[in-house]
């Protein structure tokens, strides 16, 4: 759960900086200083602590059956809570308020982000500069699609489905593929490491 608010959190974050790169690229490094880099990641990282360890303690207080089996392949929240013994109606109001409340406070964000560059992309008179414009975006909307459908498609809808592959298989997605996707998809953007990768591919031919 750490790990998970880390990567949603850290998605607003850079649709923030793609917004002050595409709407003000004179003011960017003036805009996004070192000390304003570090209070974001501070953020993120305490507001992830804080979110976790809520869960963690609420999850503490519950009491389970013996030789209980989680169909899945981490003891995600949801499934995990669901299968107490004890009574976790208050463990579940607080678990979809709060992915209710981060999803939703992070996906605002992003959404307006976006707006914003869109209408700054809208008066770009070059059809060059508008491709080169979305193409810095490209990437962090694919990342920022495949982690929210699945992460919410989760906790927001495995509620109501009795598919634990199905709720697995979008699990996987966002703690373990978005995270792998996240530096592969980034760094082929840069020229140095496309460089290097046609260097490795030519060698081995």
């Amino acid at each position: 759960m750490l790990f998970a608010g880390n990567d949603i959190i850290l998605l607003t974050v850079m649709a923030y900086d793609r917004f002050v790169a595409i709407c003000h690229p004179l003011h960017y490094t003036v805009i996004m200083n070192p000390w304003l880099c570090v209070l974001l990641v501070l953020t993120t990282w305490i507001t992830s602590v804080l979110h976790s360890l809520l869960h963690s303690l609420m999850a503490s207080q519950l009491s389970f059956c013996t030789d209980l089996e989680i169909p899945h392949f981490l003891c995600e929240l949801n499934q995990m809570i669901h299968r107490a013994c004890s009574d976790f109606f208050f463990n579940d109001m607080v678990m979809y308020f709060t992915t209710g409340l981060v999803g939703s406070g992070t996906f605002s964000g992003i959404l307006y982000s976006y707006s914003k560059i869109v209408s700054s992309i809208r008066r770009i008179s070059s059809t060059q500069g508008k491709h080169k414009a979305f193409s810095t975006c490209a990437s962090h909307l694919s990342v920022v699609s495949l982690f929210y459908c699945t992460g919410l498609g989760v906790y927001l809808g495995a509620g109501a489905t009795h598919s634990s592959h199905s709720s697995a298989a979008a699990s996987v997605m966002y703690t373990v593929v978005t995270p792998m996707l996240n530096p592969f998809i980034y760094s082929l953007r840069n020229k140095d490491i496309k460089r290097a990768l046609k260097q490795l591919i030519t060698r081995k031919q």
